[in-house]
């Protein structure tokens, strides 16, 4: 795929999206994803919103890790895959692998999505929770009602601090140990985002996909840096606008654009949300 010129892929004959024009800002499985639009007739245009950037070997990782491996958590909160599994792989950089895995099966493991949780099984791991909504506020209510005063708990961030999850348990009596695996960063070349954000300022997207929450923020944070946000927002809200999952949804929603949301949190569902949306249209 390339950059945001507007004939990313080729646009299928035949399709319940032919002769429509898909907005994909995602960066992990953005090919995957465009693969499925195209697949249905959609012409795509990729500009990642986001990019994810690695830290599981910073110092501070590490010594959160070894702390505890010390004084081992009463709950562990997973809330990704792809930021679980790169703990543990930073672990095993460290020759700390096996050591973590036993210590966290010591204790109980929440996860806050699906992939988070095969994630943790993948590591030979049960998790005994995971809320319906893929929601860290979920999560948080499951602490709070069943009472956290007293316990160590470890938290593996997602690029997002959780300031206000990490303070109401602390509130709550916990002891939070955070441990930040990767943040998102805008993009290293921000031209393929930039383009795309033309193309939906001049009305030139029928539609446009998110994959995560932080790539939400990245389109917002970026047009803000070119002194385009409020008219980002008043364009996503005459465009079809199409999110994996509620906590994806809510950035947006905090600025009262309305999105179409599949039933499971995957982009196969995703995809077939869009087409329903765009049967009901027409």
């Amino acid at each position: 795929m390339t950059a945001a010129s507007g004939t990313d892929t080729a646009t299928a004959e035949a399709g319940p999206l032919r002769g429509l024009t898909v907005g994909v800002t995602a960066a992990r499985k953005a090919e995957e994803l465009a693969g499925l639009l195209a697949r249905r007739g959609a012409r795509v245009l990729h500009g990642a919103a986001v990019r994810i950037v690695p830290v599981e070997d910073d110092d501070r990782v590490v010594d959160r890790t070894r702390g505890l491996l010390a004084a081992p958590p009463d709950v562990t909160v997973a809330t990704t895959g792809v930021g679980f599994r790169g703990w543990l792989a930073g672990a095993e950089r460290w020759g700390l692998r096996e050591e973590l895995v036993a210590t966290l099966g010591r204790g109980e493991i929440l996860a806050r999505g699906p992939k988070a949780r095969g994630a943790i099984r993948g590591a030979g791991l049960t998790d005994t929770w995971s809320p319906a909504t893929e929601s860290s506020a979920e999560v948080l209510q499951h602490l709070l009602d069943r009472g956290v005063a007293g316990l160590r708990i470890a938290l593996q961030l997602h690029g997002d601090p959780l300031t206000a999850l990490v303070d109401d348990l602390t509130a709550a009596g916990a002891e939070v140990v955070t441990v930040p695996v990767y943040r998102w960063e805008l993009p290293a070349d921000l031209g393929p985002l930039d383009g795309l954000t033309d193309r939906l300022l001049a009305a030139g997207l029928d539609a446009v996909t998110f994959t995560s929450a932080p790539a939400v923020g990245g389109l917002l944070r970026r047009a803000d840096e070119r002194e385009l946000q409020d008219a980002v927002v008043d364009a996503l809200l005459r465009t079809l606008v199409v999110c994996v999952g509620p906590v994806t949804a809510a950035p947006l929603e905090a600025h009262g654009v309305a999105t179409v949301q599949p039933d499971r949190a995957r982009l196969g569902p995703m995809v077939r949300a869009l087409e329903t949306a765009v049967a009901a249209r027409t």
